[in-house]
């Protein structure tokens, strides 16, 4: 079979919060926006990875916080999306490929989809591609197909394929005996003495078709939730978002639980392609660079007598000294310090940091939002100090607040403010008040960065106590 003129649609899915890499990762930006190992993030990473000829533009889907960012990112490397869907709530895999399948659909009946991650590493891209070509032709032929990679150590953190007989007419693909959830110490090392057990990189290949009808008969409800989120869903801007009373009547299940375990015509595909979910610090720790003592470090970082350690700065310069297979995390706002072997339990902190209310867990003290960002440099109970960031030729929402006053001191640009009714122009070290109750707006026209420190007095300074009238962004 002639595979090589078969275009294959491209579905990454966005929305994990990355709880484990915590504080680097947070629910407002996680791990997939971050870049892990070279200047792209994780999510280019892997746009860029399937973008050729052998693939469509990709559909993308995300969390609706999520949307600018990625519209931003995928931007930045000149890649425009067959789709960016935007989900309400996060309801795992199988219905995000089940809202992609019904998509793609309504372009192409036989549409053959490659269902990532996008926050996973793969350094091997000829192996990649490779392994894409063997699992296509079972794909064509109503086969379910997943990926499995050769373990190179006993880990608890992922789940496991167990391989069976080869396929008959199929090379290079295996039938599936059975999934395993994420298993003990003691049972990992027993697969990896068996042979016949893979990592499960969450990686599917199948024909769209397929999927909805395994899915239609295992989990109708799903399918059917799906179908009516889709096509209740409505246009805004560049995004398409589902609608929200059915999508989260959806139940939240992957597409291993909801499909592939039940499911006799799931073939896996071995395959050695420099993986890695970066699922945790070690995890990351074990793919990057390191020096002559096993460090992986980055900033402003001095170590003596350590050895085989991680150790990341945003800012802070961070010393260390007589320590061994240690974490060591410092960003703004918080600093994690743990042994490798306690990293998977890094989302520990996270649920206590819900539970106890905090925001560390949520956002960074930089905040990103589609004009810019803006980070909060000290709070007090009468004022906030912030430094504000605008791209070139964007503003923020009109806007006007009811327990706060702002001044504004531009540092860097020329920036255009809306004062009620009047509209004045400030240079670099130009000052302006914001009183509370008045309508105001901060603006860019130039083509270049826009920066202003905000000193805002009161007693209150959420970001709920915005009164928006007009935001070219859609919020309200």
């Amino acid at each position: 079979m002639n595979t090589s003129k078969v275009r294959i649609y491209p579905v990454i899915l966005s929305g994990g919060s990355g709880k484990r890499l915590w504080p680097l990762s947070r629910s407002l930006y996680p791990k997939q926006f971050h870049s892990i190992n070279n200047s792209r993030s994780l999510l280019q990473e892997t746009v860029v990875r399937l973008s050729n000829e052998d693939f469509s533009n990709p559909l993308i889907i995300c969390n609706q916080e999520h949307r600018f960012i990625v519209a931003e990112q995928l931007e930045e490397i000149n890649v425009k999306a067959e789709a960016i869907v935007l989900e309400p709530i996060g309801k795992n895999t199988a219905p995000a490929a089940a809202i992609a399948s019904i998509l793609l659909s309504k372009r192409d009946l036989n549409a053959i989809a490659l269902i990532m991650p996008s926050d996973h590493v793969i350094t091997d891209l000829e192996a990649f591609q490779e392994a894409i070509k063997i699992g296509l032709p079972a794909a064509q032929e109503e086969f379910l197909v997943t990926f499995g990679v050769q373990p190179v150590r006993a880990e608890t953190g992922y789940g496991y394929i167990k391989k069976a007989k080869t396929i008959a007419g199929q090379e290079g693909c295996f039938h599936v005996e059975r999934f395993v959830e994420k298993p003990t110490a003691s049972a990992a090392k027993d697969f990896i003495n068996e042979g016949d057990y893979l990592w499960n990189a969450g990686i599917f290949l199948f024909s769209i078709d397929k999927y909805l009808s395994e899915l239609e008969e295992s989990c109708p409800d799903v399918a059917k939730t799906c179908r009516l989120a889709v096509s209740d869903s409505i246009r805004d801007l560049d995004f398409l978002r589902l609608d929200t009373k059915a999508f989260n009547c959806c139940p939240s299940i992957s597409i291993d639980n909801a499909v592939m375990e039940k499911s006799t015509e799931v073939v896996t595909v071995p395959v050695n392609i420099g993986w890695s979910d970066v699922g945790s610090w070690d995890a990351l720790w074990q793919i990057l660079e390191k020096d002559n003592d096993g460090n992986v470090t980055s900033g402003d970082i001095i170590t003596k007598n350590t050895t085989n350690s991680l150790i990341h700065s945003q800012n802070k310069l961070v010393t260390a000294v007589g320590i061994k297979d240690a974490i060591i995390i410092a960003t703004d706002d918080a600093i994690l310090v743990s042994n490798k072997e306690s990293a998977q339990g890094v989302n520990l902190i996270v649920e206590e940091l819900e539970s106890a209310g905090r925001s560390e867990h949520i956002i960074h003290a930089k905040v990103y939002r589609p004009w810019g960002w803006f980070q909060i440099l000290e709070t007090s109970d009468k004022f906030q100090l912030k430094v504000i960031h605008l791209k070139p030729n964007s503003k923020i929402s009109l806007q006007r607040h009811k327990h706060r006053a702002e001044h504004w001191v531009v540092v860097k640009g020329t920036a255009t403010i809306t004062r009620d009714n009047k509209i004045v122009e400030l240079q670099e070290s130009q000052s302006t008040y914001i009183p509370t109750g008045m309508l105001h707006r901060l603006e860019n026209k130039t083509d270049y960065n826009l920066e202003i420190i905000e000193v805002q007095s009161g007693n209150y300074f959420g970001e709920d106590d915005i009164e928006r009238f007009d935001d070219e962004y859609g919020r309200n």
